[in-house]
């Protein structure tokens, strides 16, 4: 009965060992969670006492007179392109140059054989002698014939007869002069020379060879290169502030860049612009002058011409990376005293290589972000970003 008592009341070793197990394990386990709970809290607490600062790149605005250029691209087109031709007949017995020569205007390039006009010009001189001689013959008789009339020793009919004879030979002598000159022009025609100054290209004509006025192929062309001009389109919006802008005291500053915008090829003057608009296109064309002493431009070379119409005198102005596009338009981060972050909307004027005018919403003296505007937001505090090296 005892033992049968003990039984009921007391739980067997084995199961007694298994709840002990389990509740160290639930123990365990709440106290691993607490443990990592306050680590947690920890860490969140050390993150949000101290936040670390965004690195940015900062200019600061300035004061000063800004350029305001115009870009189009442009071909260098020179003044006089002149296919140099023959207008007679013959062979090419001369010539005086070397391709690529410079020459001046009158300088002689080639002769054509001057044999047959030189023979044409002493057949016309000689019938010009004969018939000035019947001429002055004539004119004798007429002034004797004159004199015999009053006395009644000839017709009347006869002297009329003589004037008409002498105006037929001033006619003929008449014809025979423009005969003498037509042989001299054929003779200067078969000399040739520079029209203008400028350079020699490729020959394409050899000496010996049979010349042809009516042919299509020239024997060489002759380039004007200083001055030179440059040909370049611009949007016709650019218009009125381009003719304002020539009615100044001052020509219009044009540069040349090269195709890449890397170097300066020359600078010259605004010398006209065209007298319609390309309806095509909707730009305008303007050529501008150069002087291009050193060859610095080449006919047919394009380049990029900026023409300078205006300068905004003290303008704001900061580098072009400082300026953001948002939903609300252009705006700069401001960066006080204490470094604090603030937006603020602004009105961009034009851009001259990596600077740009502000004409509203910035003044000289104040910092804006130009790097590190990513997560930017109002009221947070930045750091100068240290330099690369």
């Amino acid at each position: 009965m005892n033992d049968t008592q003990s039984g009921a009341g007391t739980l067997p070793r084995s199961r007694k060992k298994t709840i002990v197990i389990l509740a160290c394990v639930v123990i365990g386990g709440i106290a691993i969670a607490r443990h990592f709970r306050s680590a947690d809290h920890d860490t969140a607490g050390h993150h949000g006492a101290a936040h670390p600062l965004a690195p940015v790149a900062m200019a600061t605005a300035k004061k000063e007179n800004f350029p305001v250029w115009l870009t189009g691209l442009g071909t260098v087109t020179p003044v006089y392109t002149v296919t140099i031709k023959s207008r007679v007949d013959g062979e090419l017995v001369k010539v005086y140059f070397k391709e690529g020569d410079r020459v001046h205007r009158g300088d002689p390039l080639v002769d054509i054989d001057p044999r047959p006009y030189e023979v044409q010009r002493d057949q016309a001189l000689g019938q010009l002698t004969h018939d000035q001689a019947l001429l002055d013959n004539a004119r004798i008789d007429l002034q004797r014939y004159q004199t015999l009339v009053k006395t009644g020793a000839i017709p009347e009919q006869q002297l009329v007869t003589q004037q008409a004879l002498v105006t037929q030979y001033e006619g003929t002598v008449l014809t025979d002069k423009s005969q003498v000159d037509n042989a001299k022009l054929q003779l200067i025609y078969s000399h040739i020379t520079a029209p203008v100054d400028g350079r020699l290209g490729i020959r394409m004509v050899d000496q010996g060879n049979m010349i042809l006025a009516a042919a299509s192929l020239g024997l060489v062309v002759l380039t004007q290169l200083s001055p030179i001009t440059v040909i370049f389109p611009l949007p016709q919006d650019y218009l009125p502030q381009i003719q304002q802008a020539m009615k100044g005291p001052e020509p219009l500053r044009v540069e040349a860049w090269d195709r890449t915008n890397q170097f300066r090829l020359a600078t010259g003057v605004l010398q006209t612009l065209d007298n319609q608009v390309d309806t095509t296109t909707g730009m305008v064309k303007l050529r501008a002058q150069f002087d291009n002493k050193q060859d610095e431009l080449f006919p047919n070379l394009f380049v990029n011409a900026r023409l300078r119409v205006t300068t905004l005198p003290d303008a704001t102005v900061i580098p072009v990376a400082g300026v953001q596009q948002g939903n609300q338009g252009p705006f700069v981060f401001i960066v006080d005293d204490k470094m604090r972050i603030s937006l603020r909307k602004i009105k961009p004027g034009p851009t001259e290589g990596d600077q740009i005018a502000i004409v509203e919403g910035l003044a000289p003296g104040e910092r804006v972000v130009t790097d590190g505007v990513d997560n930017l937001r109002e009221g947070m505090t930045v750091t100068l970003a240290s330099k690369a090296h």
